[in-house]
């Protein structure tokens, strides 16, 4: 077998082991913070960080919720890290939005966080002073799903199939589980373009 289709087969395992209850529950907190007029943090770091700003897209413009990436604004992220490290980052930029009760954080990540090992700390915190403030937390996540996975109020982990490609799945489900939140009926607002240019 070479490596394309090892992959492929991977990605097909996750698809067959993916909690789509855990994902149901998620639409459903995601429906309430819209209805609640909420608005919603997307934080992640690296590939996810990425990630982070394509949901925001997704879900400013299928769903119709207020949605922010502190990694979009690399001039305060930036001045952050400099001036107070890496570790507070979120959460300064939390306290700035005023993160409140009717809003929600949701979190893209490989490891989910870990101080303990010193894996994005700056997830933690901001975790943290979520549960603080009594904010909503969701998240998409691998591996065992660290910090995250303990203190959401609901979680997707990606399954490990082969423990040489966490990373690569897991970034790549985070946009295959995200998409389908845009996409689900109680969340979907808006048609996007392809698919109402051929009806």
């Amino acid at each position: 077998m070479n490596y394309s289709q090892q992959h492929v087969n991977e990605a097909i395992a996750i698809l067959n082991t993916l909690n789509v209850d855990a994902i149901e529950k998620m639409a459903e907190l995601l429906a309430t913070v819209k209805q609640n007029q909420g608005r919603l943090f997307f934080l992640g770091v690296g590939g996810s960080a990425g990630n982070c700003s394509h949901a925001v897209n997704d879900f400013r413009k299928i769903v119709g919720i207020e949605s922010y990436a502190p990694t979009d604004n690399v001039s305060e992220l930036t001045a952050r890290t400099n001036d107070e490290g890496w570790q507070t980052i979120f959460v300064e930029w939390l306290k700035t939005s005023r993160l409140g009760e009717k809003d929600a954080l949701f979190i893209l990540s490989v490891g989910g966080g870990n101080l303990e090992k010193n894996i994005s700390p700056n997830l933690v915190e901001a975790l943290k002073y979520a549960k603080a403030v009594g904010a909503k937390i969701t998240g998409i996540v691998g591996r065992d799903g660290g910090y995250t996975a303990k203190v959401a109020d609901v979680c997707a982990i990606v399954p490990t199939v082969n423990a040489e490609t966490i990373t690569p799945h897991s970034e790549a489900f985070q946009a295959v589980i995200w998409h389908l939140l845009v996409s689900h009926p109680k969340l979907k607002a808006n048609e996007t373009k392809w698919e109402s240019a051929v009806k």
